[in-house]
């Protein structure tokens, strides 16, 4: 980066715990830490997953992995042009594993790996997407 350039200016984040048991890992959180719930989606029995309040950020409980190591764990980092972060990153030579996409469920999300190898979840929220509707204050 250049002087005066500023850095990837990230909106909103979340970390993403994929645990062995999915019910098990919600209920922790969310009955013997008994952090906040922020939002829910999905149903039981379904792919789904909980959003918690996590001090000055987001925990996100969903989905599952069997085996231990950096999948367990994403970082989710909103943004506002995924397609350019995705042009920063290939410059920067940052290993892009799922190239900017508009996903079922509404958001456009790359994903790409930090030198660990750890997941970063890049996603740009469009205008009309319900989750805009969640940010903003009533």
């Amino acid at each position: 980066m250049t002087p005066g350039e500023r850095g990837l200016e990230v909106l909103s984040s979340r970390v993403l715990l994929r645990p062995r048991d999915l019910e098990g890992g919600i209920a922790f959180y969310r009955d013997v830490l008994g952090l906040a719930v922020y939002r829910e989606y999905g149903e039981p029995g379904r792919p789904h997953g909980v959003v918690f309040f996590f001090g000055g950020g987001f925990l996100e409980v969903s989905g599952s992995s069997p085996e231990p190591g950096p999948e367990k764990i994403e970082l989710w980092l909103q943004v506002r042009d995924v397609d350019a972060v995705h042009r920063r990153f290939e410059e920067a030579g940052i290993r892009v594993v799922e190239e900017p996409v508009d996903k079922s469920w509404g958001l456009r999300e790359m994903r790409a790996l930090d030198p660990d190898g750890v997941r970063l979840v890049v996603v740009q929220i469009p205008e009309d997407h319900p989750l805009r509707r969640d940010q903003r204050p009533t």
